[in-house]
């Protein structure tokens, strides 16, 4: 079976979903009966194609991006891609032959180029919604869900499969496109890459970790915020780049904070292991999310959580028992709960173990067979409705 898949996204450009890829695509490489294809973004100024084992392959696209904000597609990146994605696309289903599905990444735009490749080539496309592509997920696109909102019902419809990476996510897309089929296929993590660490409890400071795009959406400047009203051991690890740290940085400097806040600005993924396992205590201040890897990788490194009730946080957090649920933008429930876990290092511990155990049942093994037996059914459907 040969796949082209589709995300704008993919290491190093790009965050959560951009990381699923590539962890999927790992995987599929280990599959000797799927071949996959996957055309996405490229940092520099030309094209470039690498091979994962014998059976992937990434098409890397010059979109002009600028490489000091990586973490951040812009409108023009996204039209960029979109254009050149779709031509160089059809080049490459006519030129290899013999695809038999297109995945897309994210409604828009790859959503509406799986539709209309589908439509051309005669091929099913499948969906994964990710977060932003879902009306109702994020402030910043507003105004573009209200003019994109019947082309995306348009995509949804049309697809052999829709696949939301959480519960939640699945409840708002459902909003958009009332009474459609959506099976959950939630993001998975490497417990062999993230795993905790050993000697930390009692350390003399208390680190709170985010790992994150700076952006409004994540809530981080209520985070900030709560550092006033938390003791002086309590510092914060701030992991990622972004349009608001700027912001952010006015907000600590207003409350005298910025000495215990550490921004190490965009980590690359592979270091990323070393920083959660400095830390003590995980945060996800978000406002919306889809299913966030941040989070699975946490649990995955033995964190006990602080977080808001977005996307698939009840799927991954049980409150009281591998972390605490705290009211979106509330400084105020930020410090109490993550003081709860700063003066307790038994309740850390405890919490943590508890985290660690849950996310050895979640591997991206496990993900990506469900993906690949989601392609056999639909290619299957597709061949009979033929």
């Amino acid at each position: 079976m040969k796949i082209l898949f589709l995300n704008y996204e993919y290491p190093p450009l790009g965050g959560g979903a951009g990381n699923a890829t590539a962890y999927l695509l790992r995987e599929y490489a280990k599959l000797s009966d799927l071949t996959v294809h996957l055309v996405t973004s490229a940092v520099g100024d030309e094209y470039s194609r690498e091979g994962i084992g014998e059976n992937v392959i990434v098409h890397r696209l010059p979109i002009g991006k600028n490489p000091k904000n990586l973490h951040y597609q812009s409108r023009a990146d996204l039209l960029k891609y979109s254009w050149k994605a779709y031509f160089f696309s059809r080049k490459l289903i006519r030129n290899e032959k013999d695809f038999d599905l297109i995945h897309a990444f994210f409604a828009v735009p790859c959503g509406f180029q799986a539709m209309l490749l589908g439509a051309e080539f005669r091929l099913p496309y499948l969906v994964s919604l990710r977060g932003a592509d879902v009306p109702g997920h994020s402030e910043r696109f507003k105004a573009l869900y209200f003019v994109l909102k019947p082309l995306l019902r348009l995509i949804m419809r049309r697809a052999a499969r829709v696949i939301s990476n959480s519960d939640g996510l699945k409840d708002l897309a459902l909003e958009t496109c009332p009474g459609l089929e959506m099976p959950v296929i939630p993001n998975g993590v490497d417990t062999e890459e993230f795993f905790p660490a050993t000697g930390r409890i009692d350390s003399e400071s208390v680190k709170v970790l985010v790992v994150s795009r700076l952006t409004p959406r994540k809530g981080i400047r209520f985070l900030i915020r709560s550092l006033p009203s938390l003791p002086d051991h309590v510092r914060l690890v701030i992991a990622g780049g972004g349009g608001e740290r700027a912001n952010l940085d006015e907000i600590a400097d207003k409350l005298h904070v910025s000495e215990r806040i550490d921004f190490r600005g965009l980590v690359p993924h592979e270091k990323t292991p070393d920083v959660y396992r400095e830390c003590d205590i995980f945060c996800l201040p978000s406002l919306s999310e889809g299913m966030s890897n941040t989070v699975l990788e946490a649990i995955a490194s033995g964190l006990p959580i602080v977080a808001t009730v977005t996307g698939g946080t009840e799927e991954l957090v049980t409150n009281g028992e591998n972390g605490f649920f705290v009211e979106k933008e509330s400084p105020e429930d930020l410090a109490e709960k993550i003081g709860k876990l700063a003066s307790d290092a038994a309740l850390r511990a405890r919490m943590g173990a508890a985290s660690r155990t849950r996310a050895e049942n979640m591997s991206w093994g496990a993900v990506s067979a469900r993906y690949a037996e989601t392609y056999r059914k639909s290619v299957s459907h597709s061949q009979r409705n033929k």
